[in-house]
């Protein structure tokens, strides 16, 4: 009996984390993404954030189903939010075009990070309704992600400008229901 209770055992713990290991992969993605930023890889950064966006919708799901909600997990998964879709998105659009204006780029880009920091900050001692309160960071992110695919097409100042309308939405105060 010493080795099905193991196993069960392991089960159990396998289970528990499984969230949790989710949230890691997501993290990793994102500061992978952040490394093929710095050495030019555009577009293969682009995808890694995407898949990151997948991991952040999965994470939740399978915490709800295996019933191992955590604080800990909550808090775990805000910091990987902050790399994967806070950090990593505006780099990308700061790399492929803002870096041409460098102060007005630089700020938006400080901007967006700040925002989304307190956005996260918000989430995470505010009780949950069942609606988001501001613009979640994963959606700016991905937004943010989706725009590089028209760097080409549109001058430096819409790149800016989204940057700080992303990053205000992420602090107001409007109601949006989760999806």
């Amino acid at each position: 009996m010493i080795i099905p209770d193991r196993i069960d055992h392991t089960l159990k713990r396998a289970k528990a984390q499984s969230a949790n290991a989710i949230t890691i992969i997501n993290l990793s993605l994102g500061i992978t993404a952040l490394v093929l930023i710095m050495e030019h890889r555009l577009h293969m950064s682009l995808v890694l954030i995407f898949l990151a966006a997948l991991c952040d919708r999965f994470d939740g799901m399978v915490a709800r189903k295996f019933d191992v909600e955590s604080s800990f997990g909550k808090e775990l998964d805000s910091l990987c939010d902050l790399v994967s879709f806070g950090i990593a998105p505006v780099m990308l659009i700061f790399k492929g075009i803002m870096d041409q204006s460098h102060f007005m780029g630089l700020l938006a880009t400080i901007l967006f990070i700040l925002c989304g920091a307190i956005r996260l900050a918000r989430f995470n001692v505010t009780e949950f309704d069942g609606k988001f309160q501001g613009l979640p960071i994963t959606v700016a992110g991905c937004l943010l992600t989706l725009s590089f695919v028209v760097i080409h097409f549109l001058p430096l100042s819409f790149f800016v400008l989204l940057t700080i309308i992303l990053s205000l939405l992420m602090i107001s105060t409007f109601k949006i229901n989760k999806i």
